[in-house]
């Protein structure tokens, strides 16, 4: 666990540096808007203690707020996936639950495992994100419309990352 700090450390700064200065400039007709970075806390391990996945969590969502002036969205969204993650790895968990050692993506446990385990969680994170950031419910529809495209968007972008960068 001790040796793996390092690295996860250079990919939390790497994956908010491409947030921060790749992806937040994607605005598609101002209904997309890929969150990348999430993907963080989709792969912690499954042995993470939850003080850590909320501290590590919050640092993460303070990071890109400070980036990004959003004043504390990112952090309370990436606190509410965080909080709901045991819950959603509990409803996904294999028969035989998981095994000691493997981590939560595609090579370990398939892909539909890792489709409905990251679309829930993206899009716990998306519509509290975007429903945070509107502040009012005027524009529900079209805030609901922008949560649905960005998480199909930052589904395919974190799935294509399992084949691509993550292989294990």
């Amino acid at each position: 666990m001790i040796n793996k700090i390092p690295r996860n450390i250079i990919r939390f700064a790497l994956l908010a540096l491409i947030q921060v200065f790749v992806l937040n400039n994607i605005r598609l007709g101002g209904y997309i808007n890929p969150q990348f970075y999430i993907i963080f806390i989709l792969l912690l391990p499954f042995e993470t203690p939850g003080w850590v996945l909320l501290t590590v969590s919050l640092l993460l969502g303070i990071t890109i707020d400070l980036f990004t002036f959003t004043y504390g969205f990112h952090a309370l969204s990436c606190l509410i996936m965080a909080f709901a993650r045991p819950f959603i790895l509990d409803i996904f968990a294999p028969r035989d639950g998981y095994e000691k050692g493997t981590l939560p993506r595609v090579y370990y446990y398939g892909f539909n495992w890792f489709l409905k385990y990251a679309v829930v969680l993206i899009f716990i994170h998306h519509v509290s994100l975007f429903y945070i950031e509107m502040y009012r419910f005027t524009e529900f529809f079209r805030t609901f419309l922008k949560v649905l495209m960005s998480t199909s968007v930052s589904t395919i972008f974190i799935v294509a990352s399992q084949y691509l960068v993550f292989r294990k």
